[in-house]
């Protein structure tokens, strides 16, 4: 009736000493009603002797700490989850009838729930958990389409899952590609895909790379890949906009091959941030405009980055970082090299350079022979004026003296030992998103991992908990949890640390694509160690650049004071502008700083915006950015049915993928998958009787009992 799978009592004391005290207790019971005054019937003696002995005996339990264990046994039931997209692209026009298509497998599914367990789910930009009457008013109106969401969403850890089923046409618009996620997740991923996966006679911009870090007056390329499908050979016009000004046009015939690139040399004029699009004039029979045009923001810089490389003796490692900073000619690059006690390669002035410097490279720094000044120097600028540095535990490097820097390193160094340790990276799905280690190769995480071996001093390095861990190392080809690349972001304090010698030999990693994975990790590193954004007090931004019409438009705000510690309670303020017209929006506080609101537009176009935050009336800065609204709807960009991502997203995590066609067959599955997925599960309690109200109650009640039945009956 109860499940229970076992009970039992354990007492503080040992069990023949227990049971040879309850005897006792029971003797003594026995012995005291032997006779009584007034005597009385044998029925009722019987019965206060129990009444004491029970009371004697329960008092001694007490007294030895009984403690009361069981357990029990739950049957989780199994669950099939089933999510349906709930974005626009479902409205696309397509020839396959896509909303109705996806109602008609939703009110399938509706139907075998009664056999089949099942919760829904509709996601875009989101996931919402939704009754199964509710889900047939879905609307299709989600901006967006994000499957990360699917395998995070809160809930999930606690349920017994047989199963997870999508509904959707694939097309991922916003978050990462979750196949990894999913996978390990062991949850086997039915998908059913809405829409026609052949290609349309289109022509569309597939991608456009671009630095997103400029400076005015320098030139730098914008390469606009166009795909076509059907109209080889014909003539169009590819249009470059800064501000809706046009600035460069291109008549192209397109490639026959179906894809082809168009690069747009791009000079800025002046600094700031520069709405850039790209256009391609639309012909006759295309499938669909949407894709015809792409939107994005530059960065455009005033001055080059002043970078300094010091180093506390000649190395490879110093030749090829700083051969890896001269790449980039937006860098201002000067070395300090020392190769002699006090004496250095360059005649400078170190403290006017150190100075001057925006972002600091230490190589095998501090050396034994490092002048107490030099170190000084360095430290000051790090410690008081809060300079961004990278650091490399490369070759002469003395970590004894390093400790100098301790406070403002992404890392603490314990147990310091003779040697060093060939490693080589362990970076991991979710570290290889980091904008630090991203190169253009197709896979960076396979490239990262299979770089050669360096060499790390054998000590003992920590993480520090405002630091992020980049990569931890593999050694002899089994991972260890021990960082090797970190990054530490500390209100205006930034700083990147490689704890190892000679990442030189990274640059000697060759590949098909001639990858420069040592070059972009240096400037990728610049370009972090220099943003400028952390540097202010009040920083205030939208979660996306573009929206598409009827979108809400999130703004979040982090409000800092002078010492950077959090302030929760200011007033944050923002303008809207959009030509002429001026809306004002207050951010409520979200708590430790954070505030965020949402505005609502039903007009298309651009907008600008100014925030400030004040607290009692005294301004603690201000903020501006943009944003777009209609200009692009990136829902409506892909109009064809992803089917290489369902069909792996499937395959992968041992489920299947099936069209509208068959997907009926799915219901015979999924029943066959929750009777095979019931799981038990032991719930084991333990109760201390000794700190047990109700057992105190217990003896004070038969002890009353007793005293009734005495009392009744006369006796002394």
């Amino acid at each position: 009736m109860f499940n229970l799978e076992y009970l039992s009592l354990t007492l503080n004391l040992d069990p023949f000493i227990t049971i040879s005290a309850a005897l006792v207790l029971t003797g003594f019971a026995v012995f005291i009603y032997r006779y009584t005054i007034p005597a009385i019937s044998k029925t009722k003696k019987i019965l206060l002797i129990t009444l004491r002995s029970i009371c004697l005996i329960l008092l001694l339990l007490l007294l030895f700490e009984p403690m009361l264990t069981y357990a029990r046994k739950m049957v989780i039931e199994p669950v099939n989850l089933l999510f349906v997209d709930n974005s626009g692209s479902i409205t696309i026009e397509d020839g396959t009838k896509r909303t109705e298509t996806v109602k008609e497998i939703v009110d399938e599914f509706i139907i075998n729930k009664s056999d089949i367990n099942f919760e829904f789910f509709t996601f875009g930009s989101k996931v919402n958990h939704t009754l199964s009457d509710s889900i047939r008013l879905i609307d299709f109106s989600e901006s967006a389409t994000n499957f990360s969401h699917i395998f995070t969403f809160p809930g999930s850890a606690e349920m017994n899952l047989a199963s997870i089923t999508i509904i959707s046409d694939g097309v991922i618009t916003d978050g990462t590609n979750p196949i990894f996620t999913a996978e390990r997740l062991g949850i086997p991923v039915y998908t059913i895909g809405i829409g026609d996966s052949a290609s349309r006679d289109d022509v569309a911009i597939r991608k456009v790379l671009y630095n997103e870090f400029i400076y005015a007056q320098t030139t730098t390329s914008i390469i606009a890949s166009i795909s076509n499908k059907g109209f080889g050979g014909a003539s169009t016009t590819v249009s470059l906009f800064e501000d809706d000004k046009l600035i460069d046009q291109q008549n192209i015939i397109l490639s026959y091959d179906g894809i082809q690139n168009v690069t747009f040399p791009y000079l800025p004029e002046t600094g700031g941030e520069k709405k850039i699009s790209i256009n391609v004039s639309p012909l006759p029979g295309e499938f669909s405009n949407e894709n015809n045009r792409n939107v994005f923001y530059i960065n455009v810089l005033t001055n080059k980055i002043k970078v300094v490389v010091i180093a506390g003796s000649p190395s490879p490692d110093v030749s090829f970082i700083k051969n890896s900073l001269l790449v980039d000619d937006n860098l201002s690059v000067s070395t300090i090299t020392q190769f002699a006690p006090n004496r250095f390669i360059e005649n400078v002035n170190h403290e006017k350079l150190i100075d001057s410097a925006q972002v600091i490279f230490l190589s095998g720094f501090p050396s034994a022979e490092t002048p107490e000044e030099l170190l000084r120097l360095v430290q000051t600028a790090i410690r008081e004026k809060s300079k961004p540095f990278f650091i490399t535990l490369s070759q002469g490097v003395v970590l004894n003296k390093l400790n100098r820097l301790q406070p403002e390193l992404p890392f603490a160094i314990n147990n310091v030992l003779q040697g060093y340790s060939e490693v080589q990276p362990n970076i991991t799905a979710e570290q290889s998103t980091n904008p630090i280690i991203q190169h253009s190769a197709e896979n960076p995480l396979m490239n990262w991992n299979n770089l050669p071996p360096v060499f790390q001093p054998n000590a003992e390095f920590t993480a520090k908990p405002e630091s992020e861990i980049i990569s931890r190392i593999r050694l002899n080809n089994v991972p260890i949890n021990k960082p090797l690349i970190l990054s530490k972001r500390l209100g205006s304090k930034r700083a990147i640390a490689v704890l190892a010698d000679g990442i030189w030999k990274w640059k000697l990693q060759t590949s098909a694509r001639e990858l420069d994975l040592l070059d972009n990790f240096i400037l990728n590193s610049v370009k972090w160690l220099n943003a400028s954004e952390d540097q202010k007090q009040v920083r205030i931004k939208t979660t996306k650049r573009l929206y598409s019409l009827g979108d809400q438009i999130e703004f979040t705000a982090q409000v800092y004071d002078e010492a950077f510690n959090p302030v929760s309670d200011a007033e944050v303020t923002i303008n809207i502008l959009r030509d002429n017209e001026t809306y004002q929006l207050n951010l409520s506080a979200a708590g430790n700083g954070l505030y965020d609101g949402t505005f609502l537009s039903k007009q298309s176009g651009d907008y600008a915006f100014t925030g400030s935050a004040a607290l009692n009336g005294r301004e603690l800065g201000t903020d501006a950015g943009r944003f777009n609204i209609g200009d692009v709807d990136i829902e409506l960009i892909n109009p064809v049915m992803d089917y290489e991502f369902l069909s792996s997203l499937s395959n992968i995590t041992g489920g299947r993928f099936f069209t509208k066609d068959d997907y009926s067959e799915l219901f015979a599955i999924l029943k066959e998958k929750t009777s095979d997925s019931v799981k038990e599960k032991q719930l084991v309690s333990e109760v201390n009787l000794w700190s047990n109200e109700w057992l105190l109650i217990a003896v004070i009640l038969l002890f009353g009992v007793e005293w009734f039945i005495r009392k009744r009956e006369g006796m002394l």
